[in-house]
């Protein structure tokens, strides 16, 4: 309720027309049995027409009345709950940006997606079902009790004999269902999950022949799903039915010690009729009532969830006064003494880095699978915090900058190469958002993409789908590369980003990338040793530590690892050749 309350406060013109729209039909509703009461008592009994005429009208006026509240009430309660699960839904779009790759990992891509779709929309149904009916119903109960109390207290003792079997269903179906509500949420979740990944990799699905154990496995969670939900179902619909078979008896009583109280002259038939019409809205909005009590668990789980995320204090934090302008310094990277483990992890990654680079540098990372390379470039951009040490950049500690001042210092191009749905062209300007056409023609060029972007169609306005699939692996990396290129940064880093070019491509982009980066520092982690050749500084990783620094010459000569990795490569035509740089 303490998310629902805090969305409404945004609202409180809304909220206050909710309340005017409840209390016209509040009136409305326990007005009209009265004015009958009065027509069958007073007018109908003595056959005067003028007063029946007279209450008719009243009945219409207020029948209007009732009518325009019910639209505002309507109106309004949508209304609000539309912008609440607005507001909700941009608030946790706006939390998941800042989150760190830890916090993704802990909720998962598919969790995030049932929460910001599935979980949002069960609030605004509840919201919904809150405004119009969990504000109204009390409102009517109390009225509706008070009014029953003043017209005849016998029956009034008869119909509260309902009361305790209504609150006793409404608390057993209370019960049931919040288990039932988080269990199906959870599959849902799994749903989401199973159903992503059979879309992302229906390729190597169909290579291995795992379309039937997809199925199957999708199928069982699916049933399982629908087991709970049909539970769910059956669970909150038997609410209903129980309510009217206890309302009916409470009537058949009613109706048997009313005939002989009207056979004794001590109730008349109009006020029967009225005592009827607000028994139904006492126990009518009693069961409106209970089913916003029954809708209660499932929404409570549905915003314990969106709170989760909302509440989540992201392991990495922008600081407040951030360093926006690190002055006029020539840029440079030093790492100090960096440990780094994984915050799920005890054990270190990386140990004991040292290492600097400075304008002009091209430093490459080589090294084994799982030695820590691409670990040792997301603490440059601050995709994690060191464990202890320190990364400068410009002289400063990366935690002390702004960060988006620090990672407009960096064109980073990642290991998987990911395009959004849209143009070529802003594809590459996701880099620099204002960029020249010819700016974006130029760092096309540059990552050796322009080629077979002019043989598409509508060339730079080619459309690319979800993820850019209708391009190849080695013509993302290209563009990938050219969004990097387009913003002229401080820093690259490319992050495996050749491995799925061919070496002639490789060679080209290397040779186009020295014309623009002697301003700049150049971090490259690479596999393959022809893509790292020339760099200033080869850094030789393994198991978290650096086992071999400088040239390929000198690695050639000083690093076992280097040399195996090579051995592994190269020819023993190209070692020699290499040998004699």
């Amino acid at each position: 309720m303490k998310l629902i309350i805090k969305y409404i406060k945004k609202h409180k013109l809304l909220f206050v027309l909710n309340l005017v729209g409840i209390l016209a039909f509040t009136l409305t509703e326990l007005g009209i049995p009265t004015i009958m009461a009065n027509m069958i008592n007073e007018g109908v009994s003595s056959k005067d027409f003028g007063f029946i005429k007279s209450q008719g009208f009243m009945l219409l006026m207020i029948a209007v009345v009732g009518g325009l509240g019910s639209i505002l009430m309507s109106y309004t309660s949508s209304r609000i709950a539309s912008r609440m699960t607005r507001d909700i839904r941009l608030d946790m779009f706006k939390k998941s940006q800042e989150f760190s790759h830890s916090e993704y990992n802990e909720f998962g891509v598919s969790s995030m997606i049932t929460r910001v779709s599935g979980d949002v929309y069960q609030l605004q149904l509840f919201t919904q079902m809150l405004l119009r009916m969990g504000l109204n119903s009390p409102i009517m109960i109390v009225a509706s009790a008070l009014i029953i109390l003043n017209t005849n207290t016998t029956l009034a003792l008869v119909m509260s004999l309902s009361i305790p079997f209504i609150l006793l269903v409404v608390f057993m179906v209370g019960k049931l269902s919040g288990p039932l509500s988080r269990k199906q949420q959870s599959l849902m979740d799994i749903l989401n999950r199973i159903t992503r990944e059979n879309i992302t990799g229906v390729r190597v699905i169909r290579a291995f022949r795992k379309d039937k154990d997809e199925t199957h496995r999708f199928s069982m969670t699916n049933k399982e799903y629908s087991e709970v939900s049909k539970k769910l179902f059956r669970v909150m619909s038997r609410a209903e039915p129980m309510f009217f078979f206890i309302l009916n008896v409470s009537s058949l009583l009613i109706a048997f010690f009313a005939s002989n109280m009207i056979q004794a002259g001590n109730l008349e038939v109009g006020t029967l009729v009225a005592f009827f019409e607000y028994q139904f809205q006492a126990l009518f909005s009693l069961l409106l009532f209970s089913i916003v009590f029954i809708m209660y668990p499932r929404a409570a789980v549905s915003a314990r969830r969106i709170s989760e995320v909302l509440d989540t204090v992201p392991l990495i934090q922008n600081p407040e006064n951030g360093i926006k302008d690190s002055g006029d310094v020539a840029p440079s990277v030093v790492f100090e003494n960096v440990d780094f483990a994984y915050p799920d992890s005890e054990a270190k990654v990386l140990t004991n880095i040292n290492l600097s680079a400075k304008v002009g540098d091209t430093v490459a990372f080589i090294g084994s699978t799982g030695s820590g390379k691409s670990t040792l470039i997301n603490l440059m951009v601050r995709f994690y915090d060191v464990t202890s040490g320190r990364v400068l950049v410009d002289g400063i500690d990366v935690r002390d900058y702004d960060l988006y001042a620090l990672r407009d210092k960096i064109g980073f191009i990642p290991q998987k190469a990911l395009l959004f749905s849209g143009s070529i062209s802003e594809n590459i300007r996701y880099g620099k958002e204002h960029a020249l056409d010819n700016e974006v023609q130029d760092s096309a060029y540059l990552a050796s993409a322009d080629a077979f972007i002019q043989a598409k169609p509508h060339k730079y306005d080619e459309w690319l789908s979800e993820g850019g699939s209708n391009v190849s692996g080695g013509q993302k990396q290209r563009l990938s590369i050219a969004r990097a290129l387009v913003r002229r940064p401080e820093i690259y880093i490319f992050d495996d980003s050749f491995s799925a070019l061919d070496y002639k491509t490789d060679a080209l982009i290397r040779k186009n990338l020295k014309k623009i980066t002697k301003d700049s520092i150049t971090f490259v982690v690479a596999q393959r040793i022809s893509s790292i050749v020339d760099s200033d500084t080869i850094v030789v990783m393994n198991e978290g530590e650096i086992v071999g620094m400088g040239t390929h010459l000198e690695l050639m000569k000083t690093c076992p690892i280097y040399i195996e990795i090579a051995q592994s490569q190269l020819s023993e035509k190209e070692m020699a050749q290499y040998e004699n740089i």
